[in-house]
């Protein structure tokens, strides 16, 4: 007899959906949200993500002079990473942003347009499983509160490491699990109740980020994704907690 629920074998927030369902609702989250999504981060986070931006990039330390140096950011839609590596390198310093949301990609040439940055950034749709870059082409990848939207986490990290040179870095920001008792208390007050009132009011609809607060809860701990990153081949994989553990950084080498 057939399990009507077999491919219900992936989460959505706190549902289990189908693979191939998954993709579809997470894009529908994102079309909703993309002209406010900076926004709403600054709401969610009270600011902080600017500053953890800022360590993912100070940690990449893209170089200041003319070395060609290539950088690919995946599902840095609206450009906030990009344009942080851009002005952070010297005028070597290339970003190519893929997303899997045109509307979030929309809304980074935008904004690229607007601060002069098209030059030295450029925006493509892409499937972070399956993208459309040669092998061994880019000198860093950087993806930032993305991986976990993705169906299939193994997939991702796969295609980060083919499409990095030896030597390049892999670097991940995304939130996390706390190591503080207490203050996961409130963060879970936070989360659940706070957020999708804002979102509510901001964007007139609660749910994609009722949908983004539960995807965190999903995701696995930080030991548990270096142990997915090591197995995706790379090496010297580390982590940094912020933030006592909201978001980490972790970090690996191709070699």
């Amino acid at each position: 007899m057939s399990n009507p629920t077999a491919d219900k074998d992936v989460a959505f927030g706190f549902r289990r959906v189908g693979k191939a369902d998954k993709q579809g609702l997470v894009n529908e989250v994102f079309s909703k949200v993309a002209e406010r999504y900076d926004q709403m981060n600054d709401l969610m986070s009270a600011g902080l993500h600017r500053l953890w931006k800022d360590d993912l990039v100070t940690w990449l330390s893209p170089p200041k002079g003319p070395t060609p140096f290539r950088v690919l950011d995946v599902a840095g839609g609206t450009g906030d990473i990009a344009f942080r590596i851009a002005r952070a390198g010297g005028r070597g310093t290339h970003v190519t942003v893929a997303d899997i949301s045109p509307e979030m990609v929309a809304e980074g040439r935008k904004r690229a347009a607007a601060e002069g940055l098209l030059p030295r950034c450029d925006f493509t749709v892409g499937n972070a499983e399956a993208l459309a870059f040669p092998d061994r082409c880019f000198d860093a990848y950087t993806i930032a509160f993305g991986i976990r939207n993705v169906t299939h986490i193994d997939k991702a990290l796969a295609e980060a490491h083919r499409v990095l040179r030896p030597g390049g870095r892999f670097l991940c920001l995304e939130f996390s699990q706390i190591d503080f008792p207490l203050l996961d208390r409130f963060y879970d007050f936070y989360s659940f109740a706070v957020i999708p009132a804002v979102g509510r009011v901001v964007t007139g609809d609660g749910q994609p980020y009722r949908y983004l607060v539960e995807s965190i809860r999903t995701f696995p701990d930080q030991e548990k994704f270096k142990a997915m990153i090591e197995e995706a081949g790379f090496a010297r994989v580390s982590y940094r907690n912020l933030a006592g553990g909201v978001v980490a950084i972790h970090s690996g080498w191709r070699i």
